[in-house]
Order: structure tokens, then sequence, then C-alpha cells
């Protein structure tokens, strides 16, 4: 059953869990009642607040994956790209969730329109200890060491993670945190690209810049602990979006 619309959405940043059940809510509505009509949803990283490994069955990641793949039966196109805190989400989840995974950085034609798009953490240059981090754990050996842990660790280790990065983040500005200006223009001008579009740092904004010589946009998505966020693409139109959680 096909009756999609010229309409593609983009989320990030829901951080999904079971101790949220209000963001769940909203999200399942989401894809109930605007996702459904669109050709694809975009996906751009931290769609969970933590992700241990393919082999959690949880009944609450069954009822997710079950909600995008019955999505995806209604003719929707679903990608994902990884963000810093489902990093480890594989193909055998994706594929419960008919998901199609992206690379960290693509380079999409929508609409006649060249974009990049990513999760937005590699922008986030000036957070040091942050891109250390990174870089080690996107490593195959880091990786393999904890997948290799058993389940009941990776959930402590997870929820200690969580802990820590919160208190990181409260005492790093917000200046570290944001995007460097000059990661953005190179990352656009890699791909030849006027447009970006990300997540991460959970400041929505069209901000306007130069690069290529040329007029370009970054769009930033919103987060959802506060309401749901979204941003709608047309062949006419981008718009930034938001809906109340409850």
């Amino acid at each position: 059953m096909n009756h999609q619309q010229q309409v593609t959405y983009f989320i990030a940043d829901l951080h999904l869990a079971q101790n949220r059940p209000d963001i769940t809510a909203c999200f399942l509505r989401f894809l109930k009642h605007e996702a459904i009509k669109a050709q694809s949803l975009y996906i751009l990283g931290d769609l969970f607040e933590a992700w241990i490994g393919d082999d959690d069955d949880s009944a609450y990641l069954v009822t997710i994956a079950k909600a995008l793949s019955t999505l995806a039966s209604f003719g929707t196109d679903i990608y994902y790209i990884h963000g810093n805190r489902d990093f480890l989400l594989g193909k055998k989840y994706a594929k419960k969730s008919a998901m199609v995974l992206l690379p960290e950085i693509d380079l999409i034609d929508l609409y006649g329109q060249e974009i990049v798009i990513m999760h937005g953490d590699t922008l986030c240059t000036r957070d040091i200890a942050y891109q250390k981090f990174r870089l080690k754990s996107r490593s195959w050996w880091w990786q393999a060491l904890v997948k290799n842990l058993p389940l009941f660790v990776r959930k402590k280790i997870a929820a200690d993670y969580r802990k820590k990065s919160a208190a990181a983040t409260a005492i790093k500005s917000q200046d570290i945190m944001d995007v460097t200006s000059d990661e953005v223009v190179s990352c656009l001008e890699n791909y030849q690209s006027q447009l970006l579009i990300h997540g991460h740092t959970h400041r929505p904004a069209t901000h306007n810049l130069i690069a290529n010589n040329k007029q370009a946009k970054r769009i930033v998505l919103g987060d959802w602990y506060e309401q749901g966020a979204w941003l709608k693409v047309t062949p006419t139109s981008m718009e930034l979006l938001s809906s109340p959680l409850k």
C-alpha cells in the first residue's frame, strides 16, 4: 500500500529509552501520522540513548524495530546514520527495523539538490577529549572487545558512561560543544555541496554561510528531550517543525 507524497523527513537525537515513555510515544505518533506519508525518513544518529549490542532483545527494542519495519512496509524508505550514543547498532537490528545503514557522512540527491548529511559530532573539533574517545571507540579492536563482554556488563558500562558523559557535558563550555565553522565549510567544499543537515548539538536552527564561494546553508536538527522535532523537506520547501511530547 503506497500513498507517499513528495516529502522527506530528517530526525536525530531522540535518545529513546525505557525511562522516557513520553519521547517514545511521541516518536510512535510521528511514525504513524507524519512519516507514513513520506517517501523517506532519515535518522541522523542517537535514535537511542545508548546501544550495547544487537544481541539485546528486550521487549522495548523489539517494539521500536516493529514500528519502524511497519512504516517501511507502507512504502517509506528508512535510512540511518550512527550517532555518538548508538554507534554500535549493527546490521542485525537494522534489518529487523528495515533501516538502510549509511556511512557516517553521506551525500544524497534530494529533489535535485546535493545534500551532505551526518550526525554532526565530527564537526565539534574543539571538544578534544570527545574526539579522542571517538577515534578509539570506532576502531575494530575496541568494538570487538566491547561486543565480547557479557550483556549485563555492557549494560553497566553504558549506564556508567551516560553518567560520566552528563557530568563532562555539564562542565564543558557551549563553545567547545558546538561545531567549528571551518570544519563545516571544509565538509561542504569536500563534497561540493551547498547544504549540510546534521544533529548532535541539540540547537535547531538554519545557518547561512559561504562555501565553494557561494551561499550555503547548515540546518541543525532538534533533540527530543522536551518536544518532538523534525525537518520536513519537499521539492519547494524546508521547514524545522516540532510537536509537544504529550
